[in-house]
């Protein structure tokens, strides 16, 4: 195996560990109005992620990083084309943060309920922008021979990667409200459990629905597998819901992420962008990655680093791993 495919599979990783944390992030916030019936509940909802959300995007600018260093033509081509979208995931994600630090601040009624519409809006719109690239990334764009991108914002929006986007919002959704009942406690654990039992059923459709588009275009036999694995994932967490088994649900759920996510690097492999004008055309791992001696010095920077990420990331979540209910919220002044 070539440095370059090695590297292909860890950008892969860090993309798959973004979206398993992150996918419940986003969904916790979007639960913030499905959910929430008032203040003090949405409180409980924001204070389960609020010592892990800053950690969870870590892997996404790990991932950038990787990919600017890694695969520079794809980096350039991908950030380019997909401007307009990937900007307004980045203004979410700034706007998403300040959110998180000020609404607490002040008091005031108008204050707060302000930030937690930001709150709302900035983790759903990521959450079905995200399934939009990752669409169009394995479906192929216009890619001319220069190794740009020819197309317009409106050609992203296209049927296959719209269904993308809708698979992702829900899924993650899902992810978030089962992630929910692992952390809460009272009535906001059982709704939020009943919920995840309807959520999970239109995950079910429009997964199922994405994910065979995707093999029917683009699959193999690896994909299939990993498509198979989603599916059994799914039905999984769905019967540890039913049975009050949230722990084992949560893993499902999340495996299912990680299933489905791994199913379009799998498809996409050995591109990392087709190009719908000519296949010769494509940005592969092997021309759109760096010099021989660049990968060598990021694999021994990311084998020494990388171990000391994941201590310090599990260590949080162990640390913060308690439930809480509405009783751990302190009166309003």
């Amino acid at each position: 195996m070539h440095l370059h495919d090695v590297w292909f599979l860890l950008i892969a990783v860090l993309w798959i560990g973004y979206f398993f944390l992150e996918g419940f992030d986003f969904g916790v916030g979007i639960l913030t109005k499905l959910l929430a019936r008032d203040r003090t509940e949405r409180r409980v909802l924001i204070n389960t992620i609020g010592p892990i959300w800053d950690g969870n995007e870590v892997w996404l600018l790990t991932a950038g990083g990787a990919t600017f260093a890694a695969f520079p033509d794809w980096y350039a081509t991908l950030f380019s084309g997909f401007y307009i979208p990937l900007l307004a995931i980045l203004v979410c994600l700034i706007v998403r943060g300040v959110a998180f630090e000020y609404r607490h601040k002040r008091s005031g009624d108008r204050w707060q309920r302000n930030w937690e519409e930001a709150i709302f809006w900035t983790s759903l719109l990521p959450a079905f922008l995200w399934g939009v690239a990752f669409a169009n990334i394995v479906h192929g764009v216009d890619i001319d021979q220069a190794k740009n991108y020819t197309g317009s914002f409106w050609d992203l929006l296209n049927p296959y990667a719209i269904l993308g986007g809708l698979t992702t919002l829900v899924l993650f959704t899902f992810h978030g409200a089962v992630f929910t009942s692992l952390k809460t406690v009272g009535d906001i654990r059982l709704r939020a459990r009943a919920l995840a039992l309807k959520l999970g059923l239109a995950t079910a459709v429009l997964a199922a629905a994405f994910l065979i588009w995707t093999q029917v275009h683009r699959g193999d036999g690896w994909s299939l597998a990993a498509l198979v694995v989603a599916v059994l994932a799914l039905v999984g967490s769905l019967a540890a819901l039913r049975s009050a088994h949230e722990g084992w649900g949560f893993v499902l759920s999340g495996l299912t992420v990680v299933a489905a996510v791994a199913m379009l690097f799998l498809a996409l492999f050995p591109d990392v962008m087709p190009s719908t004008l000519d296949p010769a055309w494509s940005l592969t791992v092997s021309n759109a990655s760096s010099s021989a001696y660049t990968l060598k010095v990021m694999t021994v920077v990311a084998a020494i680093c990388t171990p000391m990420v994941l201590v310090y990331q599990g260590w949080t979540y162990w640390v913060f791993r308690k439930r809480i209910g509405v009783q751990h919220i302190p009166a309003a002044h």
